[in-house]
């Protein structure tokens, strides 16, 4: 897919909250959308939203020009299963925040360095042994990269993410 500059300049990362049933094939509707157009996912989570199992909450996370990301949501409100399409990015205020688990196999004179690290990014030891470290650590998708970025000199081993959970601020739910 070829971009001109001026449709590169305009592309924006836009975070969508889209309400769907809670039944097979769903999701493959979905990304088949996005894979079928050429569109591109950053981010996917999926979650119930009620207790009972019947809906979910897909999380999306794409770039694209306003164009686009309008075609996106157009047509993710024509799937059937789909209750409601909800743009966080143009919404307003919204909260978004992932998690990570990063294991760090580190030397000895590593150790303190990765755990300082590790200490100003509010990273958590979920399990160590004598060679190893595995952080978890929650919050907006840079602070999850820069501190991958950090434990990759400390002698990161792998890094698993969530992906994005978004929310709407306030007291209406999307």
């Amino acid at each position: 897919m070829h971009h001109t500059h001026k449709e590169i300049e305009l592309s924006t990362r836009h975070t969508l909250s889209v309400i769907v049933d809670n039944e097979a094939g769903v999701l493959a509707r979905v990304i088949g959308l996005f894979s079928g157009r050429g569109y591109n996912i950053e981010h996917l989570t999926v979650a119930p939203v009620d207790l009972e199992g019947t809906e979910s909450r897909i999380t999306i996370v794409t770039i694209g020009t306003p164009q686009v990301i309008e075609q996106i949501k157009a047509q993710l409100d024509r799937l059937v299963p789909v209750h409601n399409v909800g743009d966080l990015t143009e919404s307003g205020p919204h909260v978004e925040r992932e998690l990570a688990l990063i294991k760090v196999h580190c030397q000895n004179d590593q150790q303190q360095s990765a755990l300082r690290i590790a200490e100003a990014f509010r990273a958590k030891i979920v399990d160590s042994s004598p060679e190893s470290y595995i952080f978890e650590v929650t919050g907006k998708t840079d602070k999850i990269k820069a501190f991958i970025k950090l434990m990759e000199n400390m002698g990161l081993v792998e890094a698993v993410r969530t992906g994005v959970a978004a929310l709407t601020r306030g007291a209406s739910a999307l």
